[in-house]
């Protein structure tokens, strides 16, 4: 029975960080579809056109476009680079993507370490019965 509440408060643990890690390819993806949206909004408008850019948390400033075509655009590691609009968008959209796959990918790790918790649990209960204890709560 020591076992098994080891390995359940392991797995919790390990679901813990894979929430943590869900919660920022979220936080990631959410900030690049933010960019896309952005760089869509601002595509073919002329100089000095007066816009609302994002700042994060649904908060805007307004701006004027000096240059919609050449995109300051981040690429790892503190590192920015100009690039042309349709290059930053192309960039954004495969990040966009793989940040969803890394979504999915996480979300299923915890399913399935959630799901094996709960089956610890009820495995814990079971074993706790037949010594002849009553039900079996973890906390």
């Amino acid at each position: 029975m020591r076992q098994l509440l080891v390995e359940i408060r392991f797995l919790e643990n390990s679901a813990r960080v894979l929430q943590s890690r869900l919660d920022y390819v979220a936080a990631a993806l959410s900030e690049t579809l933010t960019a896309i949206s952005t760089l869509e909004g601002t595509r073919g408008k002329p100089v000095d056109t007066e816009t609302l850019l994002p700042i994060g948390s649904g908060s805007f400033v307004k701006a004027k476009i000096a240059d919609a075509q050449n995109i300051v655009i981040g690429v790892g590691a503190g590192v920015c680079i100009e690039k042309p609009l349709e290059d930053s968008m192309k960039d954004l959209r495969l990040r966009s993507s793989e940040l969803e796959k890394a979504r999915v990918s996480v979300t299923q790790q915890l399913s399935q370490v959630l799901n094996q918790v709960e089956d610890y649990r009820a495995h814990l209960s079971d074993m706790a019965r037949k010594k002849g204890g009553g039900p079996v709560e973890i906390v």
